[in-house]
């Protein structure tokens, strides 16, 4: 978080305004690859599927891949997301990486899928993943497992999330004159902050597609990293959003997906 030694010094005396936007977010470390148990919070690698579940697949029938997976039995509590089960986003080995431009909340080339309970039973699981052939497209290491864990932060609102002109003034950073686009750029440096996210403020390397008359929560958020060799198109980042409501309601049946890259 932004504070008397990160902030731009043109913007001290707004800093009473600016802590006002702080708000919790749920931070993703992903750890060295190695292979994960299926109930582990993780990037990439086999996921957690009960053997008589139907497996997500695209329309063309081709199976949908683990992006990434989180059992909230590990993750720091966070209002409203779930306290236990686990929650898995597919996605599709395509060119836009299952993204549909037209619908982004058109989940038949991305999938996300919650687990209320976990049965920690190797019999209970599927155990073959052979149905999935070489990756061509995907972001993300095909089948290479990178273990999460999980940090509770706190974040000051970014220009790149709308929130931003609703909790501040679209013309907030006016005052500057000349200097505006300058000290708007040193503030966002300042208050930029973990890439892979779970809350929070949401980041774009283009500009935030959401529609403010839809208020929507950032659910997850991974971005381009050698650490874990995540690529979205040009150092990218991808986002999923859910209402409010939906998520108090673990309903992950509307959710919205977006990626774009510089």
């Amino acid at each position: 978080m932004a504070t008397n030694k990160t902030l731009p010094e043109e913007l001290l005396p707004f800093q009473e305004q600016l802590v006002q936007t702080r708000r919790p977010f749920i931070q993703l470390l992903p750890r060295e690859s190695r292979k994960t148990l299926p109930w582990e919070s993780k990037i990439g690698g086999l996921p957690y599927w009960p053997a008589q579940m139907k497996y997500p697949t695209a329309p063309d029938g081709s199976p949908l891949w683990l992006l990434a997976q989180a059992n909230f039995e590990e993750v720091p509590a966070l209002h409203p997301f779930p306290s236990q089960g686990l929650l898995q986003i597919f996605i599709h080995d395509d060119s836009l990486y299952g993204l549909n431009l037209d619908d982004p909340f058109d989940q038949s080339r991305f999938r996300l899928v919650y687990h209320p309970a976990i049965r920690r039973d190797d019999t209970f699981l599927l155990n073959s993943f052979g149905f999935l052939e070489d990756a061509r497209y995907l972001p993300i290491e095909a089948g290479v497992s990178y273990p999460l864990s999980f940090q509770l932060g706190h974040e000051l609102v970014p220009p790149s999330d709308y929130q931003f002109d609703q909790l501040l003034g679209e013309g907030f950073f006016e005052v500057f004159g000349e200097e505006q686009w300058e000290v708007r750029n040193r503030y966002s440096r300042a208050v930029l902050n973990a890439p892979h996210k779970m809350g929070g403020y949401a980041f774009f390397c283009q500009e935030d597609p959401r529609n403010p008359g839809e208020p929507m929560e950032l659910l997850f958020q991974l971005g381009s990293s050698d650490q874990f060799n995540c690529m979205w198109g040009d150092m990218g980042v991808a986002n999923f959003f859910i209402c409010r409501d939906a998520l108090q309601k673990a309903n992950f049946s509307r959710v919205m997906y977006n990626w774009d890259c510089y």
